[in-house]
């Protein structure tokens, strides 16, 4: 890792057919208004950490090789809008108890690291827009499936041109006996 503090949060990062779906949300949504995330941009954040230096980077790739989590299906059901950050969103009906599980198992193993646990409640969503106009609440005809087998610690590297992530280090999700991915997603 750098010697630098860097800005790091922990996401879930689309394979590319699930960025290419979620991108292609963008254009249910009002047109020229808004900063658009670009779409190699698009993930689900887990955990945000903000600036770390690099005496602590070190300890959050040991907390984070320490997270069980088992693979699971992430179910984007709507678009929503947040009026107070001004920020469209994609998101599910409902968290998975895995994708719960995950962000709690992370958020113990990061104490360690002196990293409080976030006492908000965990709210899944995918940033499509910020600066956005209002909107409301677009349920998706198809529902997006995404296929979840890991977890990425990314670099937000702001300023100049998108994208402005770039992934540091990923940590597969145990897929369990009795779940597959297969080609259309995840089986059991």
């Amino acid at each position: 890792m750098s010697s630098k503090h860097r800005r790091l949060f922990f996401a879930l990062w689309p394979d590319e057919k699930t960025r290419r779906e979620l991108a292609a949300l963008q254009t249910l949504l009002p047109q020229g208004q808004g900063r658009w995330v670009h779409g190699a941009d698009l993930h689900l954040t887990l955990q945000f950490l903000g600036q770390v230096a690099p005496d602590r980077q070190a300890c959050i790739s040991r907390a984070a090789a320490d997270v069980e989590g088992q693979a699971f299906e992430l179910c984007i059901t709507h678009l929503d809008f947040w009026s107070r950050p001004r920020v469209a969103w994609a998101g599910p009906d409902q968290v998975p108890e895995a994708l719960s599980r995950l962000v709690a198992d992370q958020g113990g193993h990061l104490e360690s690291c002196g990293f409080p646990r976030e006492s908000r409640t965990y709210r899944p969503h995918v940033t499509l827009v910020r600066k956005a106009p209002p909107s409301g609440v677009i349920a998706l005809e198809k529902p997006i499936t995404w296929p979840v087998e890991d977890f990425v610690l990314v670099e937000s590297r702001p300023g100049g041109e998108p994208p402005w992530y770039r992934v540091v280090e990923r940590w597969p999700l145990d897929a369990g006996p009795e779940m597959t991915f297969s080609g259309q997603g995840l089986t059991s």
